[in-house]
């Protein structure tokens, strides 16, 4: 049992007041032996300072006792005290440098707290290295995502040793996001060696192709691979099988997860936490409606499960239960019901989870539950803080982050890095560019979300030369993300060139294979452009089937430059992937009604009602005061309709007089002039903009500022539209629609008319 630290301070003080009174030897030993059992029990427990403590006051120390420490620490990832342990060792016992066991151990140590160079530099200088020597350093890069130096350090490890399962499954981890020829590599030189059929290994591999990219077929073959894999497997544990769920789920392929899942149970397999956290995942990838209503009955058949099997208790599976209600269901009362349930077990960490399952459904809601933890006595953590600034990412204006800014520094988290990286992105979603970048140049510390949360920020206000000029200043290797907001930004302003260089140089000079984000990036970046047949071109080389993003991208640049044919099969292939929506449909009846074959758009409308698709409908929301107000297009349940509709017509009125004049291409064909016009002039972005200037003294910034969020691409006339009013108010009009910021003053926008 182990002891207080009051008792071991005791039994150390008899040992001295013994070694006074000349004990005999024999008592004096089993007496500093109990210390040092004392010291390795502590270290066991994960009491590292009083381990240490209890080590500083003591004379000597066994080489059992140096590793048990160094381990601590590693399990801990305490750095500073395991690197004053080491020159305490050096110091104190300079022979035990040069023990391999020891020195194994503090490799270890210093692997798993990422101090890799220091890591390395001890390995270069041992005398004498074993298979555990490489297998850490293997896996102290490993963790750090360094592939090339796992490839080189491995290369090593063959010319003096037969690796061991651990070896080859710390490499497989690093090959987990890259190509899937490394992995391949590995598993051809673990068939060579017999040791592919070890479940350790086995188990690697599934994760490894489950999560590579670069295959002909992409995400679907490499959950083939792993599925080949496991079905090879001869004995399989636990691990096995959640490694093979959680790679379907991976993947996209969430009924082969459920399904697997159904295998297991019905054959007695007992399962874990992780296995149905993964199933759990996979329900809420479903979104067809009909899909949805089977997904929600294997629902209440997991949650029935979980209460049977006492796993209702783990708070991660609570979290994952409420998501699945409020993705499948759309009911987030179910979502609060299940919380009330577990009132004995509320603590801050469900009341986290609660918060974030609102974040993105009722991102208001998210924010007044975070309101309510100082009423319920729960002190938040930085976790809650985090998920709270993710809800106020979709809020319109940035007040909501602010306050939760304030609450961070007020606790003292102001220096924590996951929070400044919420920050940064909460404040540019809200349409507050220039607080993102005083967050980001107040941080002590920058680490690869950080880059990235300020290049996803350029990148959707359209800053993307802002966006290349902090690539340059980056002093941590850049990611897949990394490459996404760049080319993304590009996109967004046309640098076509510097998106091919960037495209091309992420293999070449950084290792990272292209995946199904970065060629919707680049279709983007071509098809905006007007290079139509280079984004067809790439589609058809692309090593992976295109999803519905990529058609979609397609879609909307054969629109904005009339490229019929190629559209027709664009949309066609999207209404293949995503039968319900109706992008397809409505993205084609705008290219025809722009091109002036009134019939084929008719003909399309008839088609999309035949098919029961309806269209998500235009909203947009202002913030007046501490109120949200939501206008649909023509603000029919607005109470002040007429009023607006009335100060509408006299700016436009206004606005005409200017040079505007109504852009009626996308309008039905069939509709009289008057009509068409009414159509345009109702559009929710025209309802907000002048309710708000209706309530010029209740608006945020002195008025100066006027932030209208949009949940689906701002239309051309809208745009102009918002062009001129921004002269004629002079005030900035900030919109935020489905694809980025859009910053109108003195009659010109930030996109320069190319969005």
């Amino acid at each position: 049992m182990l002891c207080s630290s009051k008792l071991v301070r005791c039994v150390f003080s008899k040992c001295c007041l013994l070694r006074n009174l000349s004990t005999s030897s024999a008592e004096l030993e089993t007496i500093i032996t109990n210390i040092d059992a004392q010291i390795r029990a502590l270290s066991t427990q994960g009491n590292i300072e009083e381990a240490l403590s209890l080590l500083y006051t003591h004379s000597s120390l066994s080489l059992q006792n140096y590793a048990s420490l160094f381990h601590a620490c590693a399990q801990k990832k305490c750095l500073q005290q395991g690197m004053a342990l080491h020159h305490y060792m050096l110091h104190k016992d300079p022979t035990f440098q040069n023990d391999l066991f020891v020195t194994n151990h503090i490799i270890n140590m210093y692997c798993k707290c990422g101090h890799l160079v220091y890591a390395h530099y001890m390995f270069d200088q041992m005398s004498h290295r074993n298979i555990v020597s490489w297998t850490a350093l293997i896996s102290g890069y490993a963790q750090s995502g360094l592939i090339r130096e796992c490839f080189s350090l491995f290369s090593g490890l063959l010319t003096c040793f037969r690796p061991n399962e651990f070896a080859f499954a710390s490499l497989l981890s690093a090959c987990e996001g890259h190509d899937i020829k490394c992995g391949m590599q590995v598993h051809a030189v673990a068939l060579k060696i017999s040791l592919d059929a070890n479940v350790y290994v086995a188990n690697a591999l599934i994760t490894m192709y489950s999560k590579c990219s670069g295959s002909p077929g992409g995400y679907n073959q490499t959950a083939d691979d792993a599925w080949t894999v496991f079905k090879a497997m001869k004995f399989r544990n636990l691990i096995s099988w959640n490694s093979m769920i959680a790679g379907f789920q991976f993947c996209g392929l969430g009924d082969r997860a459920i399904c697997l899942f159904t295998h297991m149970y019905c054959n007695g397999i007992e399962f874990d936490r992780p296995t149905l956290l993964s199933v759990f995942s996979s329900l809420n990838e479903c979104s067809d409606f009909d899909d949805i209503n089977i997904h929600l009955r294997k629902c209440f058949q997991l949650h029935c499960l979980t209460i049977k099997s006492g796993l209702i208790s783990e708070i991660e599976v609570i979290t994952a239960l409420m998501k699945s209600y409020a993705n499948l269901g759309g009911h987030i009362s179910d979502c609060y019901r299940i919380f009330l349930e577990t009132s004995g077990q509320q603590d801050i960490v469900l009341w986290t989870a609660l918060i974030s399952v609102f974040a993105e459904r009722d991102p208001e809601q998210a924010f007044l539950l975070f309101c309510q933890l100082h009423h319920e006595n729960f002190l938040p953590d930085w976790h809650t803080f985090s998920i709270a600034l993710k809800a106020c990412a979709y809020l319109v204006t940035e007040k909501h982050a602010m306050a939760i800014h304030t609450q961070v520094i007020k606790k003292g988290f102001q220096e924590a890095t996951v929070l400044s990286n919420a920050l940064i992105h909460a404040y540019a979603r809200c349409g507050s560019l220039a607080l993102s970048k005083q967050v980001f140049n107040e941080m002590c510390y920058r680490d690869l979300v950080s880059w990235n949360s300020m290049l996803k920020s350029y990148a959707i206000h359209g800053q993307a030369k802002d966006a290349l000029e902090l690539l340059r200043q980056m002093n941590v290797r850049p990611d897949s993300s990394t490459f996404v907001a760049l080319l993304s930004a590009c996109s967004h302003v046309g640098l076509v060139d510097e998106g091919v260089k960037l495209f091309n140089s992420m293999s070449g000079d950084h290792g990272i294979v292209p995946q199904l984000d970065h060629y919707s990036c680049m279709v983007d970046l071509y098809g905006r452009a007007g290079k139509i047949i280079e984004a067809e071109e790439l589609i058809r080389k692309m090593p992976m089937k295109p999803d519905s993003v990529i058609w979609s991208s397609l879609l909307g640049s054969c629109r904005k430059h009339g490229e019929i044919h190629v559209a027709k099969l664009a949309a066609d292939k999207f209404k293949e992937l995503q039968p319900k929506n109706s992008l397809g449909y409505v993205q084609m009846s705008n290219i025809y009604s722009s091109g002036g074959s009134f019939i084929e758009a008719g003909s399309i409308r008839k088609e999309m009602r035949a098919s029961k698709v309806r269209k998500e409908p235009g909203l947009s929301w202002v913030e007046i005061g501490k109120q949200v107000h939501e206008f649909a297009s023509g603000g029919q349940h607005h109470p002040q309709r007429g009023a607006i509709l009335s100060r509408l017509e006299i700016l436009i009125g206004q606005l005409k007089e200017m040079g505007y004049v109504p852009d009626l291409s996308l309008a039905l064909y069939d509709t009289e002039m008057e009509h068409k016009e009414d159509q345009l002039f109702h559009h929710s972005e025209k309802m907000a903009l002048v309710f708000a200037i209706m309530n010029e003294g209740s608006l945020p910034y002195g008025g100066n500022v006027i932030k209208i969020m949009k949940n689906i691409r701002i239309c051309v006339d809208c745009h102009n539209f918002m062009k001129l009013a921004s002269y004629v108010f002079q005030k900035e009009i900030v919109v935020r629609d489905s694809n980025r910021f859009h910053h109108f003053k003195y009659a010109t926008c930030s996109c320069n008319d190319y969005w």
